[in-house]
């Protein structure tokens, strides 16, 4: 111990730590800086939904469905002529109540009698692929629907642009979708997302995971 005790307080070892601890900071710092740039952005590129089941069995999981279909048709309708994120989160707030109203139709017509609370709020989610998009884990806008007690499995997906669809038909984000998505990305941002098979993009991507999902357990905690 006394041994490297001594060795450390050598001036000339002294300096390399203390060389090696501002480096390791200053990447530190980087890191941190280009994950918040980026999962900002992305972020900020879309408007998600979340419906959160009952509970676990098998006829909680199947109402979520049932639900979640309904609210898709719905919003599809009344947003097929928004043109950005922010416009379709106003046409959301203004149909709050009408969304609750298609899940509770949904709910009773199919023989229970669960309430459903909708809000509209930034969110944690995790990571999650649509097709051949892959969004990673952070904080989202996004509307959210907890049919009963909430406490069942959640589903989520991209209201705008539209990429809901993809995970019961085809697997395929259309083209229109993923234009959309360009507009508010930078070339890097959007190849982050699409799948993209390099192994560069594929480190920054579990870069921003890694730093996402220390921020949303921090926050927990």
């Amino acid at each position: 111990m006394r041994t490297l005790l001594s060795i450390i307080c050598k001036p000339n070892v002294k300096y390399s730590i203390l060389i090696l601890f501002l480096l390791f900071l200053y990447i530190s710092i980087c890191a941190f800086s280009y994950v918040n740039a980026v999962s900002t952005d992305i972020a900020n590129s879309v408007f998600r939904l979340h419906v959160i089941a009952n509970s676990d069995s098998k006829e909680d999981q199947d109402l979520k469905y049932l639900v979640r279909d309904n609210v898709l048709s719905y919003m599809n309708n009344i947003c097929k002529g928004a043109n950005s994120k922010e416009e379709a989160i106003e046409i959301a707030k203004e149909h709050q109540e009408e969304f609750r109203q298609v899940a509770l139709d949904t709910i009773y017509e199919n023989g229970f009698s669960y309430d459903v609370s909708v809000e509209i709020g930034n969110f944690s989610f995790p990571t999650k692929t649509y097709g051949d998009i892959s969004l990673p884990s952070g904080y989202y806008d996004a509307l959210r629907i907890k049919i009963g007690e909430a406490k069942g499995q959640n589903w989520w997906c991209v209201m705008f642009p539209p990429l809901c669809f993809v995970d019961v038909s085809s697997g395929i984000v259309p083209d229109e979708s993923k234009e959309v998505m360009k507009q508010d990305l930078s070339d890097e941002e959007f190849s982050l997302i699409s799948n993209e098979d390099s192994s560069n993009i594929s480190f920054k991507f579990k870069l921003i995971e890694f730093f996402q999902n220390a921020k949303i357990l921090t926050a927990r905690n």
